[in-house]
């Protein structure tokens, strides 16, 4: 069995700065079957591979440009694969060794481990999981959006815990591997019509406190990134978004943790370190104003 990071010190030359991309090819082939499109520069041997959930907007497009650009060979996925083949010659042009395009849903878990066998057969190797596919919907108590709520349940807790899974054999048949879930702030406190989206960050959140303490002593390393406000579609007609910073700033932070492997951060780190924990203690008449009676 490799030590805990051997994996990552194996796969990079010792003279090579990080995000080298020594030696690439910048010959490009297109393949399209079921659903996924590879657009490649012939691979360098350093090359790590990652596959990314939710790649389409936002926070996961971010990630996929901030790891491009650090030489990685990239596997995107999202629901809108007419936004992931916009993206990846933009991911090429940046510095990717070479990026994967696949069309899914995690709501369909029944698609999940394919995808993530596929990833993994077209990069040559899987390094990295990052499962960061999620909705943010406004789900007032009581007024007839259960369905709403049940998909951000599947889509933010049982889509991630999906992904995470069929990405484990993988893992642990070449000896090592990086799991990365990115949950919320929000997860640390019921916010008000938003108890669906609270409760999956929340039941993540779990998953992952429980998963790393299975894999405690293997190579196998657990990330939790949990995101204060970061300026992205889910959030622009949500309210109020406090100490709000942009896309990119955010996915450079996270991407800096990723390549750490740290256990469990908040992002940035400061403020939401602390606001994080007085969130766990505040009263709700804090977080919202006493209901009128009727």
């Amino acid at each position: 069995m490799l030590p805990r990071r051997a994996c990552w010190r194996e796969l990079t030359q010792p003279d090579a700065p990080p995000g080298s991309r020594r030696g690439v090819s910048w010959k490009v082939r297109q393949n399209e079957k079921e659903g996924v499109a590879v657009t490649a520069a012939t691979k360098t041997p350093d090359a790590r591979c990652m596959l990314i959930t939710g790649a389409s907007s936002g926070i996961g497009e971010g990630l996929a440009l901030e790891f491009a650009r650090r030489g990685y060979g990239l596997a995107i996925a999202a629901r809108r694969l007419d936004r992931l083949e916009a993206l990846a010659p933009r991911l090429l042009a940046a510095g990717a060794s070479q990026v994967v395009t696949i069309a899914l849903d995690v709501a369909d878990t029944d698609a999940i481990q394919p995808a993530v066998q596929r990833a993994a057969a077209q990069l040559g190797r899987l390094d990295v999981v990052v499962a960061n596919a999620g909705v943010g919907s406004l789900t007032p108590t009581g007024r007839g959006k259960l369905p709403l709520m049940r998909e951000t349940i599947n889509i933010n807790l049982t889509g991630a815990i999906a992904t995470i899974e069929a990405a484990l054999p993988i893992f642990r048949a070449q000896g090592c591997g990086h799991v990365v879930g990115v949950t919320s702030v929000a997860g640390s406190k019921g916010l008000p019509g938003f108890g669906a989206y609270s409760a999956s960050k929340a039941g993540l959140h779990r998953y992952l406190q429980s998963l790393r303490a299975e894999l405690r002593g293997t190579p196998v390393v657990v990330t939790e990134l949990a995101p204060g406000f970061i300026d992205t579609d889910l959030n622009r007609d949500k309210g109020a978004r406090p100490f709000l910073i942009d896309v990119d700033k955010g996915a450079a932070i996270m991407a800096r943790m990723i390549e750490r492997q740290v256990g469990k951060r908040w992002v940035p780190v400061l403020p939401w370190t602390i606001i994080a924990q007085l969130l766990k203690i505040l009263p709700a008449a804090v977080l919202a104003p006493r209901q009128k009676r009727s």
